[in-house]
C-alpha cells in the first residue's frame, strides 16, 4: 500500500483522504447510499429534537448513522465482487444478498430503535 512508511499525522492526513475518496466514491456511485443520506439529513436533527436524554438522542442518531456505514460496507462488497468479473457465481451472488441483508438489517434496526422511543411518547 503507498505511504505505508508514514507515521503519525502525515499518516493521519492521508487516511483521512482515503475516507474522503470512498465516500465521494460511493456518493457517485450509488443511488442507495444517496438515497439514505438524504432520508439522513432531516431525521438527525429530528432525533437530537425528539430525543429526552443523552441516551435517546444518541440511540435514535446512532441507529440512523449504521444505515449509511453498512452501506458502505455493502458497497464495499459488491465492488470487490464485481472486480472478478461479471459472470455469476453462487458465491459471489451470496456474498452480495448477505450484504444487502445487512443493509436492511440496519434500516430495521433504526425504525425499531425510533419506534421503541417515540411510540411510548404518543400513546
Amino acid at each position: 500500500m503507498a505511504h505505508r512508511h508514514d507515521q503519525g499525522w502525515k499518516r493521519v492526513l492521508y487516511a483521512f483522504g482515503y475516507s474522503m475518496k470512498g465516500l465521494k466514491a460511493c456518493w457517485e456511485g450509488e443511488e442507495a447510499f444517496r438515497q439514505e443520506l438524504l432520508f439522513l439529513i432531516p431525521l438527525l436533527p429530528l432525533g437530537l429534537w425528539l430525543g429526552e436524554s443523552p441516551v435517546e438522542r444518541a440511540m435514535l442518531v446512532g441507529s440512523l448513522l449504521m444505515v449509511p456505514i453498512v452501506e458502505l460496507l455493502n458497497s464495499a462488497i459488491e465492488a470487490n465482487v464485481d472486480r472478478f468479473g461479471p459472470e455469476r457465481h453462487e458465491l459471489s451472488a451470496r456474498a452480495k444478498d448477505i450484504a444487502s441483508a445487512a443493509v436492511f438489517t440496519s434500516i430495521l434496526f433504526a425504525a425499531v430503535i425510533w419506534l421503541l422511543i417515540l411510540v411510548p411518547k404518543w400513546l
